[in-house]
């Protein structure tokens, strides 16, 4: 029975409707581990992943490292093969876009006509690049063919943003011998997700390497470039839901379960808005991989009739020249930062604080402080700021 999808017959439209027991509608991260959690679980039932794109579902944040920079192909991205798939009873519904959702019906309707009925629905549609006239973006792998095609009589670029992907693009592209300019809005780097510290770090080590950053840039004449990319965020795409009904607004909102307010519709990754145990008192969206398959395997068990809130401890990583950069817990509304070691020497580590609680580390090259950092978020940790500091001694000793 695993796999089996239900055929029945629309009398209104004289169609036959396919129908799932779980449609999973987006195929990255969220997407992909939802279909895997469940089969984990047990889940005999039929699913599917419909996505957009027409090929196999694979990762994306290699896409502005490794494959922009050419050291890894197409196909070595890919989370699983087709067979895999076949194997594990997950049918996969290439090339659709869902543009609406009746909840009574329990039926999308796709862009091609298309409509597909389901018993559960798991939305994982993620989020859009935002756009900026003709400037490239960095979102799927066809965004990067276009890229690297238009690179090949470009000699200087523009990044556009001063967040992750494009100070991962500005990386890349000088690696590729590019002459690449880095303007954001804001006056530093990284001012939505980091401290003042990391911004001045990161700032001074993409000068040091070639790039000319520009802060505080509202505009800027991009004709002057031979190439303009934009790295300035994702829209979540969140419309069909809230055209249905749910709740939400900069994403659609979902309990501690991952449910949205609209009956047998669940919702994980990107495009989640949810009060995260580790963040501050206000419904938020996380875009992060470990977010996207911690929270799809918290709605698959759910499915299955194991609930359990989520409540995972958030991470991230950026690869950026010789930098590994590992952030662990959220820093919103922190109210200190304290640098742990010498930024010169580029290992380090920066504690963010809220009233006196440990509530997240940016760590770069010190995987060990990334490790051991882990349980003074969780715990809640008080502790003398000038032992936080104190590089020679190791954080776990700050535990006992």
């Amino acid at each position: 029975m695993r796999g089996r999808r239900n055929r029945q017959r629309d009398h209104h439209r004289g169609a036959e409707l396919t129908r799932f027991d779980v449609l999973v509608v987006g195929t990255g991260h969220a997407g992909v581990a939802a279909a895997i959690h469940l089969r984990q679980a047990g889940f005999a039932g039929s699913i599917a992943l419909l996505g957009e794109e027409t090929e196999l579902p694979y990762e994306r944040p290699p896409l502005s490292k490794d494959y922009l920079l050419g050291t890894r192909g197409r196909e070595e991205f890919r989370f699983r093969t087709a067979d895999f798939w076949a194997d594990k009873g997950v049918a996969l519904v290439p090339g659709e876009r869902v543009e609406r959702i009746d909840p009574q019906a329990r039926t999308v309707a796709c862009a091609s006509g298309r409509e597909i009925g389901y018993s559960e629905l798991v939305w994982t549609a993620g989020g859009r690049a935002r756009r900026l006239g003709n400037a490239h973006v960095i979102r799927t792998l066809d965004d990067v063919d276009r890229l690297k095609e238009a690179l090949t009589d470009a000699r200087s670029v523009l990044v556009i943003g001063g967040g992750w992907i494009g100070l991962e693009a500005a990386a890349a592209l000088t690696k590729l011998g590019k002459r690449v300019t880095l303007a954001e809005r804001e006056p530093r780097l990284l001012a939505r997700c980091s401290g003042h510290a990391l911004s001045d770090f990161l700032a001074d080590r993409h000068v040091r390497e070639g790039v000319d950053v520009r802060l505080g840039v509202a505009d800027i004449d991009s004709s002057a470039f031979d190439l303009v990319v934009a790295g300035i965020g994702i829209e979540p795409e969140g419309g069909p839901l809230l055209d249905a009904g749910a709740e939400g607004g900069n994403g659609v909102l979902v309990d501690e379960l991952g449910r949205t307010t609209l009956p047998h519709i669940w919702a994980a990754g990107d495009v989640a808005l949810h009060r995260n145990p580790f963040g501050p008192d206000r419904p938020i969206r996380i875009e992060s991989v470990q977010h996207a398959t911690d929270q799809a395997a918290c709605v698959a068990r759910a499915i299955v009739g194991a609930p359990a809130p989520y409540a995972a401890m958030p991470w991230f990583w950026s690869n950026q020249y010789d930098l590994k950069l590992q952030t662990v817990g959220l820093s919103h509304d922190h109210d200190e930062e304290l640098v742990r070691g010498d930024p010169a020497s580029g290992r380090f580590s920066i504690l963010y604080r809220r009233k006196g609680k440990v509530i997240a580390l940016d760590c770069v090259n010190m995987v060990r402080d990334y490790v051991q950092g882990r349980a003074l978020i969780e715990r809640g940790s008080e502790v003398e700021a000038s032992l936080l500091t104190d590089a020679e001694r190791p954080l776990k000793s700050l535990l006992e």
